[in-house]
């Protein structure tokens, strides 16, 4: 049985490393496109960038003055028990936001839309945001947090079957190039692509391919992989690099995931994550212990089934441990 105070101290403690500690695979991602880098002060940024988050670290205070708005994505397992229910889950999460708010310090940035009055601590109305997934055959509860920026840094766009790869190309590289000129994106990102589902579905599998997938981590389909590195060479080639600076290093990564859609459309979402790239992640077993990791292993393939049954891959695929 998981207890709701082992919940709530996960959910605290990946709400200090995400704000806190850059992620492994993003930092040498950036690291890895500083000697590719064609502009000298794109390249600068980039070693800045680097210098910033080492002193991050190092100071124990957020990265980015800016903590975004932080969001949860709650992988349950079949066989997992609580000693309390959903509710009390849901409880513990609001508990650690606002603590965290508090102690990390995060900036507290919801307030309500049209009154402007806020409660000092990330919490309120739909705030912060779970999203919840599921796994068979296992007994723990993943966590993860993400501090994604709330404003920019998205886009939605509803193509059609005729459009075709060239579509999702275009409208790719009109979003960049927009989202560069304007400031509306802190770059270098991870960007996601969702394409397909309806058009809720389309943008939460965006963000979700922006902000869950590591750098490094291609689609399964060999075909959509393909597609994500063209994207990222395309993302890359446009002329811009860090923070709109003329260069070369605009995209960190490309992901694309893609949902059975209306077979007269074909809607696509681009999403940025940030420079900061924040996310982490906690699995708590059923013993109570607590493990906690950069990766959020959001995509297995239980969760990319389209079949009606479920039957683990044979041999039983070791991405569930």
């Amino acid at each position: 049985m998981i207890d709701d105070d082992r919940i709530e101290e996960a959910a605290y403690q990946i709400m200090c490393k995400a704000a806190i500690d850059i992620p492994d695979d993003y930092l040498q991602g950036i690291k890895g496109m500083i000697d590719l880098e064609t502009g000298d002060l794109s390249a600068f940024v980039l070693k800045s960038m680097v210098d910033n988050w080492e002193a991050a670290t190092e100071d124990r205070r957020p990265m980015c003055a800016d903590t975004g708005l932080p969001r949860y994505y709650v992988k349950v397992g079949d066989k997992a028990r609580l000693t309390e229910g959903f509710v009390a889950l849901e409880r513990a999460l609001r508990a650690a936001t606002a603590r965290a708010t508090h102690e990390v310090p995060l900036r507290p940035n919801r307030v309500h839309p049209l009154w402007r009055t806020e409660h000092n601590n990330n919490v309120g109305l739909n705030a912060p945001e779970v999203e919840w997934s599921f796994e068979p055959d296992v007994d723990w509860i993943d966590i993860t947090t993400v501090h994604k920026g709330g404003l920019f840094g998205s886009d939605y766009r509803m193509l059609f079957p005729g459009d075709g790869i060239n579509g999702i190309k275009r409208f790719f590289l009109d979003t960049l190039i927009a989202f560069g000129k304007r400031g509306l994106a802190c770059q270098p990102a991870i960007v996601g692509v969702g394409v397909g589902g309806s058009k809720d579905t389309c943008m939460q599998l965006g963000k979700q391919a922006a902000c869950l997938r590591v750098v490094g981590d291609p689609n399964p389909d060999p075909k959509i992989a393909e597609l994500e590195a063209e994207l990222k060479e395309l993302g890359n080639n446009i002329g811009m690099g860090p923070m709109g600076f003329v260069g070369s290093s605009m995209v960190v990564d490309c992901h694309i995931e893609a949902g059975f859609t209306h077979t007269g459309g074909m809607p696509v979402s681009v999403h940025t994550f940030c420079l900061s790239s924040r996310r982490a992640t906690a699995r708590i077993h059923a013993d109570g212990s607590i493990e906690y990791r950069t990766d959020p292993r959001w995509f297995t393939p239980y969760m990319r089934r389209e079949t009606i049954g479920w039957e683990a891959p044979q041999p039983a695929s070791s991405s569930f441990a």
